[in-house]
């Protein structure tokens, strides 16, 4: 199964096709491609954009010796395609791969019925306040449990570098965390992760959504909070180091708070 993000830049898309041999590296699989004007990523007239595979995993639906590769996406002329992030991530993970760079990422997201209202939640009102949600236990503080289960033990199967789960503050909010990963495989294991627990969802007719203020009011938002160091961070006297980090990081806050969501921020801002 071939997977690729599409041009709205947190959807991902998946097709299937058959080989003659099992592989061992993304690079024995052959490129191949998609009609880009279905996916936001090409006019109709000049719709093809190729995948290029660059990542492989254990398939967990299927099982045997059946793969998931992960794909950055090309246009038809071999050029980087513009929604194709990974690209430009690979080359600067590379340049600065001596320092060894860390990354575990808390992913929160929320269950919801096919109507999009929070899975669990009254149809015609809300539920209790928030405080008995956050790592609850029990029928009437946690909705969704046998999902995140699912998705906990797909992801061990496929080898992605999941590192927990626990029930969040707002009822049918869920948090899984990826890590610690170093450079590429920090975005490769989160964007598989978040694959299975959308393929896995589906099986039980749950829509997941990673929208940062799914329900507006007094409840919680969702993140990805991103932690983060380099070799010389965790080395003693690595708070200096960290410090400078951070104040070179303050310089550009607002180019990258553009930058940590489709929408140049406006979601976050919600």
């Amino acid at each position: 199964m071939y997977i690729w993000i599409d041009g709205s830049g947190e959807n991902l898309r998946a097709k299937s096709r058959t080989v003659d041999f099992t592989p061992k590296s993304p690079k024995e699989l052959p490129i191949w491609n998609f009609d880009g004007s279905s996916t936001g990523q090409a006019e109709g007239h000049n719709s093809d954009v190729m995948i290029h595979p660059v990542a492989l995993f254990k398939d967990p639906f299927r099982g045997g010796n059946n793969r998931l590769v992960l794909c950055e996406t090309y246009s038809h002329d071999g050029t980087v395609h513009r929604t194709n992030k990974r690209h430009s991530c690979n080359e600067v993970m590379q340049k600065v791969k001596d320092q060894h760079p860390w990354f575990g990422i808390e992913q929160e997201y929320t269950l919801q019925d096919t109507d999009l209202h929070p899975f669990g939640w009254p149809k015609n009102g809300f539920p209790g306040p928030q405080g008995p949600y956050y790592t609850g236990v029990g029928a009437n503080k946690v909705y969704g449990r046998d999902v995140v289960e699912a998705h906990y033990r797909a992801c061990l199967y496929s080898e992605v570098k999941i590192a927990g789960e626990n029930a969040e503050v707002m009822p049918a909010q869920w948090e899984f965390q990826v890590g610690p990963c170093e450079g590429i495989d920090m975005g490769d294991h989160l964007w598989l992760a978040r694959f299975l627990l959308h393929r896995v969802a589906e099986d039980f007719g749950i829509v997941v959504s990673f929208d940062p203020k799914p329900m507006p009011g007094d409840w919680n938002g969702a993140g990805a909070h991103t932690n983060y160091s380099t070799g010389a961070m965790r080395q003693p006297g690595g708070m200096k180091v960290m410090i400078e980090a951070i104040e070179k990081l303050g310089k550009r806050h607002a180019s990258h708070i553009r930058a940590y969501d489709p929408h140049g921020g406006a979601d976050n801002k919600r």
